[in-house]
C-alpha cells in the first residue's frame, strides 16, 4: 500500500475567510505550521487538496512557491476531490488532515500509518468517549481511509449529500458496510468537553494563538499532555472555548 497525507484546504471559510493563510505564529501562517510539521513524517507524500474556485488561486500560488504538492478539484464534492487527488499522486491509503488544525498530533499520525500498514480496515480513526474524533472540537487527530472505500462511497451515494461533503462520514456511519478500526485516545483527554483547538472562527484563532504562543515559549516540541496542562492553568481560555463550543456544536 502506498500511503500519503492529503490536507483538505480552501480559502472560502464562511466564518473566517482566508484563515489558513493568515499569519499565526511569528512569520508563519496556519497552513505553513501544519505542513512544516507534517513534513517531519518520513516516507509519505503530503498533498494539499483544494478546489478549482478562483478564490483558491492565491492558495495554489503560495503552495507551489513553497514546493508543495497540490491538487485542485470540486468545491462541493470533496469526496471526489480526495479520490482524484489520491489517483493523481498514486496513493491508495489516505491520511486525511484538515488544514485548520495547527495542534495536529504527529505521534497520532504515526500510529495511524503504522496501524494501516498491517490492517485490512477501510477506515481507522481515533475515538474519544464513544465518539469519532473527527466529530469533536479538539483538532488533534487525523483519520485513515482506503482509496477503494472512498470510490465505493462515490459509487453508492448521491451528490449533495453529507457523504460527498464530509469525506469519511458515510464510512464510519455505516460499520455494517465498511471495516472500521478505532484507536483510543489518552486517558487524560477522556471526558474533556472544554477543549476547542480546531480553528473555524475569529475567537478560535485568538484562543489557539494564545495557547500555541504560550506552549512554544515553554518548549519547541510540546505534546498533547502539555496542551491540556496549559489549558488547565489558564481558565479564561477554557471558558472562552466552552462558550464557542456551545455556539458551534458539531
Amino acid at each position: 500500500m502506498k500511503i500519503g497525507i492529503i490536507v483538505q484546504a480552501r480559502m472560502a471559510s464562511t466564518r473566517l475567510p482566508g484563515k489558513i493563510l493568515k499569519k499565526f505564529y511569528e512569520k508563519e501562517n496556519l497552513l505553513e505550521i501544519l505542513l512544516n510539521n507534517l513534513h517531519k513524517i518520513a516516507g509519505v507524500k503530503v498533498i494539499v487538496a483544494t478546489s478549482i474556485n478562483e478564490d483558491n488561486d492565491e492558495l495554489e500560488t503560495f503552495l507551489l512557491n513553497k514546493g508543495e504538492l497540490v491538487y485542485r478539484g470540486s468545491e462541493n464534492d470533496v469526496l471526489d476531490r480526495f479520490i482524484k487527488a489520491a489517483v493523481a499522486y498514486n496513493i491508495d491509503g489516505i491520511v486525511r488532515i484538515c488544514s485548520d488544525n495547527p495542534f495536529i498530533d504527529l505521534h497520532g499520525i504515526g500510529v495511524l500509518i503504522e496501524k494501516a500498514k498491517t490492517s485490512d480496515a477501510d477506515y481507522i480513526g481515533f475515538r474519544i468517549d464513544d465518539k469519532p474524533s473527527i466529530l469533536t472540537h479538539f483538532g488533534f487527530w487525523g483519520e485513515f481511509v482506503q482509496l477503494n472505500a472512498l470510490k465505493h462511497v462515490a459509487e453508492t451515494t448521491e451528490l449533495g449529500t453529507p457523504a460527498r461533503e464530509h469525506v469519511t462520514f458515510h464510512i464510519y456511519s455505516h460499520p455494517e458496510e465498511y471495516r472500521c478500526e478505532w484507536i483510543t485516545v489518552p486517558d487524560f483527554l477522556k471526558g474533556r468537553n472544554d477543549i476547542r483547538l480546531t480553528i473555524d472562527t475569529p475567537v478560535d484563532f485568538v484562543n489557539a494563538l494564545k495557547v500555541y504562543s504560550g506552549l512554544k515559549a515553554q518548549s519547541e516540541n510540546f505534546t498533547l499532555k502539555d496542551v491540556v496542562t496549559y489549558l488547565d492553568e489558564h481558565e479564561d481560555i477554557k471558558q472562552s472555548m466552552l462558550k464557542n463550543i456551545s455556539q458551534n456544536e458539531k
